[in-house]
């Protein structure tokens, strides 16, 4: 990247563009017009996306238009660009081409931009939506176990569609309108293992959309719990998107203002749709809430998402125009886990109560239900924890008469339909790597690993402590070494301490 696109933030609010499917719409195209000479088995009317290959200059056309406006920083035409998402349409085996076209667009027009005024560099942002499935939720109500989606597939499809975006030359990475904060922990793994394979990093930007106005996400999870588990050195900014019109949003961000010391970013709808599925809100009221929330020092960079147009981000341009950013605040560094709620963990509170009866070592009961497939059951007996005071949930199916893989999956799964259970976090416990990473793929959240140790290797541990950190997660570091157990007070001083040394 040429420019740092963090020296602007420290300067001045920056503009993000408004929604690209509203202007695509403005177009009308038609099916063929869609299609173009793609070779299509199914109608394409719709896929947005598939016009980086047959309508070009349409986008940037999209692009020019924004850049015109005022936007610092253009979005891909890459929202439904995954291989999940293209399956509607039959176009998976156009996925890396439609987001390498899609960035390479954008950089044509965001370059000529900059050259012209220097000063003011246009930067790339990729485009990532969260795909029409979702990781923790279950598609049927009477089968609340399943799941139309897995954690690696997303992985996979998520690293298909950033190698895409990556090699046609974005600045960041934004990962927004999310409903299921596992999907963006499988984009954020996704996005990391691409940056290891090509010898990068880039910058990422965590984009959520509230499902109504309790604050929550589709999935269930507080904008508390899910600022939280979207936590992580890889994260530059995390805001809100889409949802709500902006005035039913500025209670939200200024949340995340006051509680978050990552940049804010905000690109709220143009309003709420009327009847018709029509967007009313015009350009100067949407720029007016902007512009208060910006003066009060709440943001870092602003735009706009359904129903806006170029007229919207001109209108905010202006709007925000010589007032200074929101400056990131100093806040102590705690330790928090969160189920679909958050637990901050501090010397204030003591000590944590940590539920040990859904431990298959730990009840006699509990071990018996799971061998018996009597999972109802077994659910309420982690229920009845929760409801006497248990703030994290430790789940353990090390047993040999136990399938440990398929139980810890099927579990954790049934686990998130339960609200009532998975409101705190969870400890997943195993003396088996594999079952810790099959736990850590089955819920959103940020669980606990109960444990590694160094009785591995040095090499193996940090393998394990890396992972571990990629999914989201704490850690819980026993004190064991290739010699075994440190069995005395010296020892697990030095145990502790090479381990620390280790992962720090």
């Amino acid at each position: 990247m040429r420019y740092n696109i963090e020296e602007y933030l420290k300067e001045r609010i920056l503009v993000l563009d408004g929604a690209m499917g509203t202007c695509i719409q403005g177009y009308n195209l038609n099916e063929q017009e869609f299609a173009g000479r793609c070779n299509c088995h199914r109608g394409q009317k719709g896929n947005n996306d598939l016009l980086n290959i047959t309508h070009p200059e349409i986008i940037k056309g999209i692009h020019k238009r924004y850049l015109e406006a005022g936007a610092d920083i253009i979005e891909t035409n890459t929202f439904n660009a995954t291989r999940i998402s293209q399956k509607d349409y039959g176009m998976e085996d156009k996925v890396y081409e439609l987001n390498f076209h899609g960035a390479k667009l954008a950089r044509e027009e965001a370059d000529l931009f900059t050259n012209v005024d220097p000063s003011k560099p246009r930067f790339v942002a990729g485009s990532i939506g969260p795909t029409n499935r979702t990781a923790s939720l279950s598609p049927d109500v009477e089968n609340p176990g399943i799941r139309n989606i897995s954690f690696d597939e997303l992985v996979l499809a998520y690293g298909e569609q950033i190698q895409g975006l990556v090699d046609g030359g974005v600045d960041i990475i934004v990962i927004e309108t999310i409903f299921d904060a596992l999907n963006a922990r499988a984009a954020i793994f996704a996005a990391e293992n691409v940056f290891e394979e090509k010898g990068l990093t880039l910058p990422i930007f965590i984009s959520g959309t509230i499902a109504d106005k309790s604050g929550r996400i589709l999935s269930g999870q507080t904008l508390e719990a899910f600022a939280h588990t979207m936590k992580g050195d890889e994260i530059l900014g995390i805001g809100l998107n889409c949802s709500f019109g902006a005035k039913d949003l500025i209670p939200f961000i200024k949340n995340l203002s006051k509680t978050q010391d990552r940049y804010v970013t905000f690109h709220p709808n143009a309003g709420l749709p009327n009847s018709l599925g029509e967007y009313e809100e015009r350009p100067e009221e949407t720029a007016a809430l902007v512009k208060e929330l910006a003066e009060e020092g709440h943001l870092n960079i602003v735009g706009a998402c359904c129903g806006s147009t170029p007229a919207h981000i001109k209108a905010i341009s202006e709007a925000i125009k010589g007032i200074k950013p929101r400056k990131i605040p100093l806040i102590e560094k705690e330790t928090v886990y969160c189920g679909l709620e958050a637990i901050v963990i501090k010397k204030e509170n003591n000590f944590v109560n940590i539920g040990e009866r859904t431990n298959v070592s730990g009840s006699a009961k509990f071990a018996r239900l799971i061998r018996e497939k009597k999972y109802e059951e077994a659910l309420f007996v982690a229920k009845e924890q929760v409801e006497n005071g248990a703030q994290i949930i430790d789940i353990n199916f090390d047993d040999g008469l136990l399938d440990a893989l398929s139980e810890m999956d099927i579990f954790l799964k049934l686990l998130a339909s339960e609200p009532e259970i998975s409101r705190v976090p969870v400890m997943i416990d195993s003396s088996k790597f594999e079952v810790l990473e099959v736990g850590l793929k089955a819920i959103q959240g940020k669980a606990v690993v109960n444990s590694i140790s160094l009785k591995v290797g040095e090499e193996e541990f940090i393998r394990q402590a890396t992972l571990i950190k990629r999914y989201g997660a704490g850690v819980v570091v026993m004190a064991f070494d290739e010699q075994g157990q440190a069995d005395t007070f010296e020892k697990r001083i030095t145990v502790c301490k090479r381990a620390y040394d280790l992962l720090v």
